[in-house]
């Protein structure tokens, strides 16, 4: 096998990996096992909300999509992770495991940032930019997405991404960062969080202002809109950043220099970890916090779902332009 001349370089510098053998198993675990099934049942949810002609419904199906997808690989880093970092599968599967979790990854802020946008055209423009809000326009938006993403990621299928030292056989992440996957992470930090985190932000906050001004809406219902937005940022916030800020940081300060490289590992991996909760967290905020969703669900689960339709009054459903839309701009309530 041949190997890059920047692999070279990596052949003396091996991170403690006690305790990645013991971190990445059980919150991947865990989190595998709640949120395939999560996901599944919310693109369930959403493509029901679809069928209703609401085009929401078609940003949060491809959000469950790129959550499972990201899930999927899951198995494959657990299974890396409990061979002390060495990869037993192909070279080839690595690369593609790699592009896969950070294509879904970066397709999971992307749909939750056209998610943000649509709330907010919806909130605070009721009566305006409807010819932006319909089904075709949503789906040409994903596809969008999921092609940019694709496209930005290709790299990594095109590197040598498996490496060899005197004790691990690597798989994408090598220590220090070689020169490409600095680059390529500092990219990833600014355009693929931080420009969609400034979005949410000013779209949830456009929507508080706006839903605070409106005097249909009741005090009570005006908290629980609060906590939600709240709730979805700080969520977005503790998932994703963390990660991120770890990211730039290696980007900057890590590339020839073992030492830091051995001393920012496990924040690292710790932060990785993190990040998988939110394939967890999506469907939970997004669908289930709905009547609809948990209505759905139950229908899911008691198998009956032509004697069970879903509650008539429904956060998700609220997303459409209606009557009751136009009225107040109160929709983001979640009913409990």
């Amino acid at each position: 096998m041949m190997f890059p001349s920047s692999a070279a370089a990596n052949l003396s510098c091996t991170p403690d990996h006690n305790l990645d053998q013991y971190l990445f198993p059980i919150t991947y675990i865990v989190v595998f096992i709640m949120s395939v099934p999560a996901n599944i049942i919310s693109m369930y949810i959403s493509y029901q909300q679809v069928m209703k002609k609401n085009e929401l419904g078609i940003y949060l199906f491809n959000l469950s999509c790129a959550d499972l997808f990201y899930a999927l690989t899951f198995p494959l880093w657990i299974d890396f992770s409990l061979n002390h970092n060495s990869w037993q599968f192909s070279e080839w599967l690595c690369s593609w495991s790699a592009y896969s979790q950070h294509t879904n990854l970066y397709c999971s802020a992307g749909f939750l940032t056209c998610i943000s946008v649509d709330r907010y055209l919806a909130v605070v423009y009721p009566l305006y930019f409807q010819h932006l809000r319909t089904r075709r326009i949503a789906i040409c938006i994903s596809l969008g997405v999921w092609t940019m993403q694709s496209a930005s990621n290709v790299i990594i299928l095109v590197k040598n991404e498996t490496y060899n030292n005197s004790e691990d056989n690597l798989c994408y992440d090598t220590f220090p960062i070689v020169p490409w996957q600095s680059h390529f992470s500092i990219f990833n930090v600014v355009i693929g969080h931080f420009l969609p985190l400034l979005i949410m932000i000013f779209c949830y906050y456009r929507i508080y202002v706006a839903v605070q001004k409106n005097q249909a809406t009741v005090d009570t219902d005006k908290q629980k809109i609060k906590q939600l937005l709240l709730t979805i940022v700080v969520m977005f916030i503790v998932s994703f950043t963390p990660y991120h800020v770890v990211l730039f940081i290696r980007s900057i300060w890590e590339p020839d220099n073992c030492d830091f490289a051995k001393a920012i590992f496990i924040p690292y991996k710790v932060t990785i970890a993190l990040s998988s909760i939110n394939c967890l967290a999506d469907p939970l905020l997004y669908c289930f916090m709905s009547e609809a969703g948990r209505a759905d669900a139950r229908t899911i689960m008691q198998c009956c779902q032509a004697k069970t339709p879903s509650a008539p009054s429904s956060e998700l459903q609220t997303f459409t332009t209606s009557k009751r839309l136009k009225r107040s701009k109160a929709f983001y309530v979640t009913k409990v």
